[in-house]
């Protein structure tokens, strides 16, 4: 039997091993996590092309998966940096890395990555296609636009952010809206702008099917991509987001009815009280298709520490339903993260992520937060620092500030409860201030 994409192959009873390696990671029996692909609830993105992956699955009862944004920019052009942080990236448990690079040969990186990084690889066509051009942004014709798509998918990418849901009449209707921070996406900003300049239709909207017939062929998963989504908290869950979100749930029918996989991205920036409320209408809108969000950020006042305000947003969004947390890092709004920025971005998101897991059950969450519960009761350090989110850090924290005693910590020393308890109740004296 044939098939052409991981939702043709559960359409038609074929347990491929994609599928069947995170129906083992999950701990789902095959014919279940099958029928959640086979009704879009789940998306393996899986490239037929990108043969070095290890597949994950994105869905809301699953694990939440994080991305980590990477690439080049005209002010920080180091290829070589950008492959340490992917191989960090990958080293510390980062299911997925998008390449957002806007400079210098993307392609050669593109392609690397998709040859010798086992995880899922995403990208952004419409910020390549300035960079393959290099002409005037009015000067790109649609045609152009689309061939950037089916070479992204010829490289192997597994999954693209099409900025397909502003169409000439969302784009209208935004510019009566009157937002605070307008567009913040930098795909969304292009292809409006360049709406504005021709006076034509977004391409990726109009020719919406020819981008089907690539995604199918491969095995592209659509990442439908959120051009309007709110940049500040005074823009949250207005007319302009929501709009977006209707045409992006009319476009994933379109999209499952040809067997591609869809993913839905969302905000942005959002106080904590409407979160929750948006991640249920996008379960609505979108029939349970796997929701993508960036943070959401819960305050738009603290540039430096945004790795925190996105984790908070993205720990409620989670629990809320939302699959996929695309991690941000302390550097957001100020420039590119470096590798140590990388890190703080990836461990706020896993937190987020694990706590998010907890709160709606998902299988085997909790297993890991009891172990680390009975080596504390044990007060078995190695085998707290191995199961710690960043051993690392765990490590170099306890032995910057050395205690007296090795079963102690230099917070409680011979005050410590878990020491004091085990001995008590093994029926031994507790005197702290003799020993």
């Amino acid at each position: 039997m044939s098939y052409t994409t991981q939702m043709d192959a559960a359409r038609q009873g074929i347990l491929t091993r994609e599928m069947e390696a995170v129906a083992k990671k999950e701990q789902f029996a095959p014919e279940e996590l099958m029928k959640l692909v086979a009704e879009g609830k789940v998306a393996i993105p899986a490239n037929r092309l990108h043969t070095c992956l290890e597949p994950n699955g994105i869905g809301s009862m699953l694990k939440t998966k994080i991305n980590v944004n990477l690439g080049t920019s005209r002010d920080c052009k180091d290829l070589d940096m950008e492959l340490s942080k992917v191989n960090r990236a990958v080293e510390m448990g980062a299911e997925s890395i998008m390449d957002l690079s806007s400079w210098g040969d993307t392609r050669t990186f593109r392609r690397k990555l998709t040859a010798e990084c086992p995880a899922i690889i995403g990208t952004v066509p419409i910020y390549d296609a300035v960079v393959y051009y290099h002409k005037p942004l009015r000067e790109i014709t649609a045609e152009e636009w689309l061939q950037i798509v089916e070479m992204h998918a010829k490289d192997g990418v597994d999954f693209m952010t099409i900025h397909v849901g502003i169409n000439r009449r969302t784009a209208e209707r935004f510019k009566q809206a009157k937002r605070l921070t307008n567009i913040v996406s930098r795909g969304g900003s292009i292809i409006f702008a360049w709406m504005e300049m021709t006076g034509e239709e977004n391409p990726f909207y109009a020719q919406f099917d020819r981008i089907l017939d690539i995604c199918r062929e491969y095995d592209v998963t659509l990442s439908l991509g959120d051009a309007c989504r709110p940049g500040c908290l005074a823009d949250a869950s207005d007319i302009s987001q929501i709009e977006e979100l209707v045409t992006l749930g009319e476009l994933t029918a379109r999209a499952w009815a040809r067997d591609v996989q869809v993913i839905i991205e969302g905000p942005g920036h959002m106080p904590l009280d409407q979160i929750a409320a948006n991640m249920k209408l996008q379960q609505t809108i979108c029939k349970g298709a796997p929701f993508y969000v960036l943070g959401p950020l819960v305050t738009d006042v603290a540039p430096g520490y945004d790795h925190i305000t996105a984790a908070i947003g993205g720990a409620v969004a989670a629990a809320a339903g939302a699959s996929f947390l695309c991690y941000v890092t302390p550097a957001e709004h100020l420039r590119l993260p470096d590798e140590a920025d990388v890190k703080e971005g990836i461990i706020a998101s896993k937190i987020a992520a694990h706590a998010a897991d907890i709160a709606k059950g998902v299988r085997g969450a909790r297993d890991w937060d009891d172990r680390m519960s009975l080596a504390r009761k044990k007060l078995d350090w190695e085998a707290m620092f191995d199961l710690s989110m960043d051993p690392e850090k765990a490590r170099a924290y306890r032995a910057s500030a050395k205690p007296e005693k090795e079963d102690t910590c230099s917070m409680c020393g011979n005050f410590c409860a878990v020491k004091n308890m085990n001995r008590i109740l093994d029926g031994e004296i507790v005197s702290i201030f003799d020993e």
